[in-house]
């Protein structure tokens, strides 16, 4: 009951953020009582002020690199339609490959199927390969949003101001919480440890297929 309740506030706290709107500055805002000052959605302020603190360091970092893509683009060398799907298509096989199977390895392993060796293991047993598989799915995520968030400025769009930029830090968020969880499962509290690393890890993979979902708004 106690990971339930966790998980419940969980989506409470995702489900508030309207994630699944698109921000919007539009003339109908005005006047309506879900508009923060300024015109923006209530939604849209409170994923800036959830970024507020780490904007500048990051808009920094992409400045570095934006340049090369701008000049890469403008030469004709990386065509329009790759500079808009190729981060969401590559992010997105690898949640539907590593993502998807490190989570059923997951389950597999609570329900006793750990010691199994399958084809999808390469040699190894579930047990073993889950968590090098969610690692892998969890390094190329952080080097792609960084991708993400380069792209997005080079096609001129504000970066950490969507819905994407809040599902996305939810996300590393919880796959973060998740590679900590393990290393309390020889405790006395462990089988608590347990218990939440399995649900959340399927409450992570609902948040990553929302990540996916909001991208096709940018």
């Amino acid at each position: 009951m106690r990971v339930i309740s966790v998980l419940t506030t969980l989506f409470a706290t995702f489900a508030s953020t309207e994630a699944f709107v698109a921000p919007s500055r539009s003339a109908s805002c005005v006047g309506r009582s879900d508009v923060a000052a300024g015109g923006l959605p209530k939604s849209s302020s409170l994923q800036m002020s959830a970024f507020d603190g780490i904007k500048e360091p990051v808009q920094s970092y992409v400045d570095i690199w934006t340049p090369m893509f701008k000049q890469a683009s403008e030469s004709g060398l990386v065509p329009d339609f790759l500079l808009h799907w190729g981060h969401g298509a590559a992010m997105a096989s690898v949640l539907l490959s590593m993502g998807v199977i490190g989570a059923y390895m997951g389950w597999q392993i609570r329900l006793g199927n750990g010691e199994e060796v399958t084809p999808l293991t390469l040699g190894e047993t579930i047990r073993e390969a889950h968590p090098k598989i969610i690692g892998g799915a969890f390094f190329f995520f952080l080097l792609g949003g960084q991708g993400g968030l380069v792209l997005l400025d080079t096609q001129g769009q504000s970066i950490l101001e969507s819905p994407h930029a809040m599902t996305a830090a939810l996300s590393v968020a919880l796959l973060a919480t998740q590679a900590v969880l393990p290393k309390l499962f020889a405790t006395e509290n462990g089988k608590l440890a347990r218990d939440v690393h399995a649900y959340l890890g399927t409450a992570t993979m609902a948040v990553l297929f929302s990540h996916l979902a909001t991208g096709f708004n940018l």
